[in-house]
């Protein structure tokens, strides 16, 4: 028995050790037990079905262009470091996509693949082209350092153990399923809601910095973009920062690491 246990243990840890991802970048190693072509296509499925529940603003709308054209400066970002630094082949399976929903509402995400919605209530507290690169790029810097993936492997291997996870999520698609839409809360009001932990949230915090210096934002617009969501949250809790702390550790933060991010990507 106790034999077949310490076998148990053995195999549960070589699972982990073969499925730990190294986050771009930062470098910091994470657990991502659910496989990508899985991630990605609950994400692509459960994306159209928000825009076909929203009202989205048509292309040729002024603030969808704004959206759009930060986006693909962003996108394009990241492609350049990823394609620079030998990471060709998961730019191959990113599938672009930014819309804008009318709706009144302080909030944006972005769902693994890189699909972004940013919602038209968040555009007062962003206040120009600069403070909505901030936002996502912080967004697409989640779905790049594959956090939703990392929050669902770290529940399946909670609720369904290690030993048994491989095979888990072969017959148990609809559980894995499940998790997602519980952890992207889609379908709600708020369309999606990925609960980071700061770990995660400073992670994407550095990311973005340096995905929109690398855009040609001027990285220092975060801090005064913070503040103002910080004074936001004192009066009315936006959807935004339910699950996107800001407080003065997080300024703190950013004004620590932005000279040198600034100076080594900003251009």
């Amino acid at each position: 028995m106790k034999a077949l246990k310490i076998c148990a243990c053995l195999l549960t840890i070589s699972i982990l050790i073969s499925v730990c991802r190294t986050v771009p970048i930062t470098g910091r190693k994470q657990l991502n037990l659910v496989p990508d072509v899985l991630i990605r296509e609950m994400a692509f499925t459960q994306y159209d079905e928000v825009l076909k529940q929203s009202k989205t603003l048509p292309k040729d709308d002024e603030l969808a262009k704004l959206v759009t054209k930060v986006g693909t400066k962003i996108q394009i970002a990241v492609e350049t470091y990823m394609n620079a630094n030998g990471m060709q082949k998961e730019m191959k399976k990113m599938q672009w996509a930014f819309n804008t929903v009318d709706e009144d509402i302080a909030n944006a995400w972005c769902m693994p693949g890189g699909k972004v919605v940013v919602y038209s209530g968040l555009l007062p507290t962003a206040q120009s082209e600069t403070g909505l690169a901030v936002v996502m790029g912080h967004e697409i810097a989640h779905a790049l350092a594959r956090h939703g993936n990392e929050r669902m492997s770290e529940s399946l291997l909670v609720s369904l153990g290690g030993m048994a996870l491989q095979e888990a999520l072969k017959e148990k698609k609809q559980k894995t399923q499940a998790l997602f839409l519980g952890l992207y809360m889609v379908g709600s009001h708020v369309a999606l809601s990925l609960p980071n932990n700061r770990k995660q949230e400073s992670e994407a915090d550095k990311l973005g910095l340096i995905f929109m210096s690398m855009a040609g934002y001027n990285p220092e617009e975060a801090v005064s973009f913070w503040q103002r969501m910080s004074t936001l949250k004192k009066t009315k809790t936006p959807e935004f920062l339910s699950t996107h702390p800001s407080d003065k550790t997080r300024i703190k933060n950013l004004e620590t690491i932005i000279p040198e991010i600034k100076a080594q990507y900003y251009k």
